[in-house]
């Protein structure tokens, strides 16, 4: 596998003093993202500044599937009419430290998170990473990195296609 920037959240990493400034995703990473790895409902990726003894942020990724008539046309008319779902990979939180925003920290954490899609891609199907933006700022960090609305259900996509393109 390549070089990430991020390991997984394990216990020893101290997750007390993070905070992105979004309650929802400071209370996940502080009091539900250990049990879901534990119950491997997702992984947590984080990146650690080992020097300040300091998380500069956090993503999720897990398995998903989505119906197929979110797909745009362009996308689904490609797909084999059989499926009722197709199956996507999740990235379903980025959170980045307030001490660390501005800093592209959100932008490299996004690199490492479709990196680690399209390796995981090549072992078990994933059409598209899909997001659903927590509110209208994380919808257009999104969009300028290529991310496509998925039809009225405010999620968005990035192929695998495209995906593997960025890494070529």
């Amino acid at each position: 596998m390549n070089d990430f920037i991020t390991e997984p959240l394990n216990t020893s990493h101290n997750r007390k003093d993070f905070s992105c400034g979004k309650p929802m995703l400071d209370n996940y990473f502080h009091f539900q993202a250990n049990q879901d790895v534990k119950r491997n409902l997702s992984v947590c990726f984080i990146w650690n500044d080992a020097l300040a003894n300091r998380i500069k942020g956090y993503y999720t990724l897990s398995n998903n599937s989505i119906p197929i008539e979110l797909v745009t046309e362009p996308f689904r008319k490609k797909l084999p009419p059989s499926y009722s779902s197709i199956p996507t990979t999740l990235l379903g939180r980025l959170a980045v430290d307030i001490r660390y925003q501005g800093m592209n920290v959100g932008k490299f954490l996004l690199i490492d998170a479709l990196k680690r899609s399209d390796e995981l891609s090549k072992v078990i199907g994933s059409f598209a990473v899909v997001v659903d933006p927590l509110d209208e700022n994380t919808r257009l960090f999104y969009e300028k990195h290529g991310f496509i609305s998925l039809t009225d259900s405010g999620k968005m996509f990035l192929t695998m296609n495209t995906i593997k393109l960025l890494f070529q």
